[in-house]
């Protein structure tokens, strides 16, 4: 772990956390928009007017918060990050560095559900002093944390040595 637990905002840290966040968004929203544009189609063939009332408002909403808790909680417990955290160099695990069980990847990820709920969550988390700053609220109460794992962008280190420099000429 390169990142401290100390109580000092980490300006950096926070703000890979939303780059990864957003990246996953993008992952999670195609599919979500397909099924959305599925059950549009549905709805205008049989004529459903309720659904062109609400369904922009209601349904979009709820097949991303369902999405999102599963994609999150998934890849949290079987690889310790999503796709967009691997990509920037973060990992979820416990306080003590362990592997996340689903019943706390479960809560720390409730709050995906709905976006107000993930703002909220991060306010409070950044708001608030507790004991790892890198913490937002869910994970205090599932005892996680997200910890930088290796520099974001950074090739994995080669097992090699580099190749010798050509001869003179």
């Amino acid at each position: 772990m390169t990142s401290s637990s100390s109580g000092q905002f980490d300006f950096n840290h926070w703000l890979l956390r939303l780059i990864a966040y957003i990246i996953d968004c993008i992952i999670v929203g195609i599919p979500a928009g397909i099924i959305w544009i599925i059950i549009t189609a549905t709805a205008a063939f049989t004529g459903s007017y309720f659904f062109f009332a609400y369904g922009t408002w209601l349904v979009l909403p709820f097949i991303l918060g369902i999405l999102q808790l599963l994609y999150f909680i998934i890849l949290d417990v079987s690889w310790g990050a999503t796709i967009g955290k691997r990509v920037l160099g973060l990992q979820v695990q416990m306080e003590n560095g362990g592997k996340v069980p689903f019943n706390k990847a479960f809560i720390r990820n409730i709050s995906k559900i709905y976006w107000l709920f993930l703002v909220l969550d991060w306010l409070i988390g950044v708001a608030t002093a507790g004991a790892d700053r890198r913490q937002k609220y869910t994970d205090r109460i599932a005892g996680t944390t997200v910890a930088s794992v290796r520099q974001a962008f950074s090739s994995p280190p080669s097992s090699q040595p580099p190749p010798p420099p050509p001869p003179p000429t």
